[in-house]
């Protein structure tokens, strides 16, 4: 069984790349991002506590997120193998993932995959989206743009930028991965367990060594 934690800038890949390993391995991806825009969209308390911060770019709580991951976790569908995306995002998060790791629900980290990307191309990747507000499919303008220039190639509705997704919020949240959650990455390579990739090459190329790492 793998549980793997991916580290990375927003539009790093990590998306990308965590499709091809459910497809693989047959394990689940547990995005923090996809859990707190549902709760927005849904507006719920946790929502309407997030959306705040999400807006502006900054990170939730270290609380509240860590209440809704152990929640998460514990779900019967994450026994046979995870992927966690954008969680954890600071010293404190990883730190209290370990303990409802090990002490709470038995399991244990096996791979770190860190995706590293410049700045400049992560704004190229990022502002370029738009997703649809119905089922959720994402395109890029330049990368993976839809037949029909800003509407929804299955259900025709009208695309749009997420809020996260802007300059602004994107200038915040980079500042916030290089002080917060970049600093993370040394607690993992001291147990060896890191592979640290060029998010920026050919995606392929990259899940080749992905699955070489997983794999050996």
């Amino acid at each position: 069984m793998i549980n793997v934690l991916f580290l990375g800038a927003p539009g790093s890949g990590k998306g990308t790349q965590s499709e091809n390993i459910i497809r693989d391995y047959g394990v689940i991806q547990i995005s923090t991002g996809d859990i707190l825009r549902k709760a927005v969209k849904d507006g719920s308390a946790l929502g309407k506590e997030a959306k705040n911060y999400m807006t502006q770019g900054l990170l939730v709580p270290d609380s509240l997120i860590v209440g809704v991951m152990s929640e998460r976790l514990k779900g019967g569908d994450a026994k046979n193998g995870f992927i966690l995306d954008g969680f954890p995002r600071t010293v404190v998060q990883a730190e209290a993932l370990d303990e409802m790791l090990e002490k709470d629900l038995k399991y244990r980290l096996t791979h770190v995959i860190s995706l590293e990307v410049p700045d400049e191309l992560i704004y190229e990747r990022i502002t370029g989206r738009r997703s649809c507000p119905a089922c959720g499919r994402v395109y890029h303008l330049k990368f993976n743009p839809p037949r029909e220039a800003g509407i929804c190639n299955f259900d025709g509705e009208k695309l749009i930028c997420r809020d996260d997704d802007t300059e602004a919020a994107l200038s915040k949240r980079l500042k916030v991965f290089h002080e917060s959650t970049a600093i993370i990455k040394p607690l993992y390579e001291k147990r060896g367990i890191v592979l640290s990739l060029d998010g920026a090459a050919e995606p392929s190329d990259v899940y080749s060594k992905i699955k070489a790492f997983l794999d050996s």
